[in-house]
């Protein structure tokens, strides 16, 4: 195993405890952690960006079918500005809108407890995200 491999894997590891405190966690064949935070899918992957910088991406599928109006996008674009942990995105579908809100982060050194409050914290603005959207968009 490359040493890339090995901080990444410690990293899967490492978040794999830490999301284990609140969620069951699923690993996908790739190493990818799945789980979900009430209504709102979500997966954790690692990477090296560059020599020395490991990271921890979390996304999170915020809402799907929404509506393709302006007043969706809107809010979206409106989240977007406000939110400190995670960047929403839209994608255009044929049955509507999804929404995703993605955030990256250096994570070596981070331990359980710090990794676990940090994946809180995005997941439940996430949930809250799609709380808003999905009242939103049923106006």
């Amino acid at each position: 195993m490359t040493s890339e491999a090995a901080r990444t894997a410690a990293l899967l590891s490492n978040a794999k405890e830490a999301l284990e405190l609140y969620h069951d966690i699923f690993v996908d064949d790739d190493g990818t952690l799945t789980f979900r935070h009430g209504d709102v899918p979500c997966a954790v992957q690692a990477m090296q960006l560059a020599e020395g910088l490991n990271v921890l991406s979390v996304q999170c599928v915020v809402a799907w079918d929404l509506p393709d109006s302006p007043e969706v996008s809107a809010a979206v674009a409106d989240r977007g500005g406000e939110a400190l942990f995670g960047t929403p995105a839209v994608v255009h579908t044929d049955h509507g809108i999804d929404v995703t809100l993605r955030y990256t982060f250096p994570a070596e050194g981070l331990d359980v407890n710090a990794l676990g409050t940090l994946f809180m914290l995005v997941v439940s603005g996430a949930s809250q995200f799609r709380a808003d959207l999905v009242a939103g968009s049923q106006r």
